[in-house]
C-alpha cells in the first residue's frame, strides 16, 4: 500500500517529522515526510498494508507537542524513495 497523508493541526516546531522518521523507520516503511508551508505536514508512505495502517494511526496522534486536528489520506502512485527520508519544506 502507498499513501499520502497531510497532517493538520499544531504539526510543526514540535519535532513532527523526526518522529516520523523514526516511527516509519522501524516499521521498515519507504517514503519521505516535509513541512509544507501551509503549516501541515506531509508525508508518502510505501510498505504493507497493516504496517502503513499502522502509520497512519500513530500520525493521528503525533509526537509529544503536536495536536493533530485530521489526517487527510489518499492513495499515492507516483514513485517512492527507498528508505524514510526527511525533505525540506515545499
Amino acid at each position: 500500500m502507498t499513501v499520502r497523508v497531510v497532517i493538520l493541526g499544531d504539526v510543526q516546531g514540535v519535532g513532527f517529522r523526526w518522529w516520523m522518521t523514526g516511527q516509519a523507520k522501524a516499521l521498515e516503511l519507504d517514503g519521505y515526510v516535509r513541512n509544507r508551508r501551509d503549516g501541515t505536514v506531509e508525508a508518502v508512505m510505501s510498505g504493507p498494508d497493516r504496517l502503513v495502517e499502522a502509520m497512519i494511526r500513530a500520525c493521528r496522534i503525533g509526537p509529544p507537542g503536536a495536536e493533530v486536528l485530521d489526517v487527510v489520506v489518499e492513495p499515492w502512485t507516483a514513485a517512492v524513495p527507498d528508505g524514510f527520508i526527511r525533505l525540506r519544506t515545499e
